[in-house]
């Protein structure tokens, strides 16, 4: 499980893009508690042991899990620069199949929001996810007050399909999403229709 762990890593321009770690705890703890205010109103509610470590155990195990069997692939962004922790990406729901696809999350700690690095993931995540996982589509969601969200998914070639009611429960609450997707080969908008 360990070697599997190993062989994902997702080199960027500014960024190392890697599974979590156990030695990761102090700065994602730190981080996300300083994020707090930043982050919750656009997540599912924190349990009350979020930022322990017995449940961020559970989240490096799950990483290793999920990496192992290929449901998903869960990274956190590191500062080549600093080796900070900046936030995290994760692919995930990843389905084989007819369907060969991924949903993608992601998060980002405030003070380094609006720099540029979540669209440096994404789009390095989802090449990871054509090239290397051979999947067709990778699918994301956010809430519609999601500007930089929103923008962040059309900046990288993410186009608007609708909306999905009572999506997720968010902050508390059940709440619409907007959905867009990422194709590899992408063929909306154009059609076979008279063409004989």
């Amino acid at each position: 499980m360990l070697g599997l762990r190993r062989k994902v890593r997702i080199e960027t321009e500014r960024m190392t893009l890697r599974p979590p770690a156990h030695a990761d705890f102090q700065p994602w703890t730190m981080l996300r508690a300083e994020s707090m205010a930043f982050l919750t109103p656009w997540e599912p509610t924190w349990s009350p042991d979020h930022l322990a470590r017995k449940a961020f155990t559970n989240r490096v195990y799950w990483a290793q899990r999920a990496l192992g069997s290929g449901s998903a692939v869960p990274l956190f962004l590191f500062r080549r620069s600093d080796d900070a922790l900046l936030g995290a990406i994760t692919l995930d729901n990843i389905r084989r199949g007819p369907s060969q696809s991924g949903t993608l999350g992601y998060w980002v700690g405030e003070c380094h929001a609006r720099r540029g690095y979540m669209r440096e993931a994404i789009e390095a995540v989802v090449h990871y996810a054509f090239t290397q996982k051979d999947l067709s589509r990778i699918e994301a969601a956010c809430l519609p007050e999601n500007a930089a969200s929103r923008g962040v998914l059309e900046r990288c070639g993410f186009k608007y399909e609708g909306v999905a009611q009572s999506y997720l429960q968010i902050n508390g609450r059940w709440r619409n999403h907007v959905l867009y997707a990422n194709l590899r080969r992408d063929r909306r908008g154009r059609t076979e229709t008279g063409l004989a």
